[in-house]
């Protein structure tokens, strides 16, 4: 059980950012990135705000509030930030790919940070699940092109960022109540994102918000960030962050899955057969 429950909350929140990604798409025609994401970090804190005034208030100590501020600086405004701008110079199937390499990037962080060893097992189970993600996105629709060096770079750079994130999370959420700190964390990105946020705005400004946009982005800030942040940091607070990070591979699997669902797309031969390898992956790290 002491496994179970964080390997289902990260895999909880990976499914929710698998899905989440035509809810952003339809925001994202009316909202510039950094706006949104600004919205969605200040959401998610006050949602996460009212759950920790209900059970009494923050009790973390200024030290602890700096470090989270800091884990949070990484992980929502520069990491989130070069994935914007990776996404916009650099095209999806490039984006789908580079990210696959997050897991793989949190070992040697885990390495470093945490003193974990790097064993077969993980490197087993690493090598799996990434093995299962390459069937279900299939790289060679990719396009490593000089013209998108840039946005390939800035991809890149979200991937190791955020493997930095998740496993700074562990490092400092030793002793800290995990929601006060996740709260925490989501405002670490705002001095990033509220400057890219106002520039956007008045080089472009906002197109209209109509109901729908605003149930669009209730659901981004709530569920996608309050609720999906805090189950992915609890996996990285209770697990060892090279077994957290495989959860992750469940992105791609629930896009796709929503897609046949919803959009009539095809589920292939590979998509099966990613599916196996990635759940053997995770089972392998699962029992490690």
């Amino acid at each position: 059980m002491q496994t179970l429950l964080p390997l289902l909350a990260g895999l909880g929140a990976a499914a929710i950012w698998g899905g989440m990604y035509v809810v952003s798409k339809v925001v994202l025609e009316v909202i510039p990135p950094f706006s949104l994401l600004s919205i969605r970090l200040v959401l998610g804190f006050l949602s996460l705000w009212l759950v920790i005034a209900w059970r009494g208030g923050f009790r973390l100590s200024r030290c602890q509030t700096l470090q989270a501020l800091g884990v949070g600086l990484v992980g929502y405004g520069v990491s989130l930030g070069f994935q914007f701008v990776g996404t916009k110079l650099s095209t999806a199937a490039n984006g789908a790919l580079v990210t696959s390499a997050t897991p793989a990037l949190v070992l040697p962080f885990a390495w470093l940070l945490l003193g974990e060893p790097v064993t077969r097992r993980r490197l087993a189970a690493i090598s799996l699940a990434t093995l299962g993600v390459l069937a279900v996105i299939d790289p060679r629709s990719a396009d490593l092109s000089s013209r998108l060096f840039l946005g390939n770079l800035s991809l890149l750079g979200a991937a190791l960022t955020w493997a930095l994130y998740s496993v700074l999370v562990r490092k400092v959420s030793q002793g800290m109540d995990i929601l006060q700190s996740s709260a925490v964390f989501l405002l670490g990105g705002l001095p990033i994102t509220l400057p890219a946020a106002a520039w956007e705005t008045a080089v472009q400004g906002w197109g209209e918000i109509t109901p729908a946009i605003w149930g669009g982005i209730l659901f981004l800030g709530v569920i996608s960030t309050a609720l999906a942040m805090f189950l992915w940091n609890y996996a990285f607070a209770r697990l060892p962050a090279g077994a957290a990070s495989l959860t992750f591979f469940a992105q791609p699997l629930v896009g796709v899955l929503l897609g046949w669902l919803f959009l009539g797309e095809t589920i292939t031969t590979l998509f099966l057969l990613g599916g196996v390898l990635i759940s053997a992956g995770i089972f392998i790290a699962a029992k490690e």
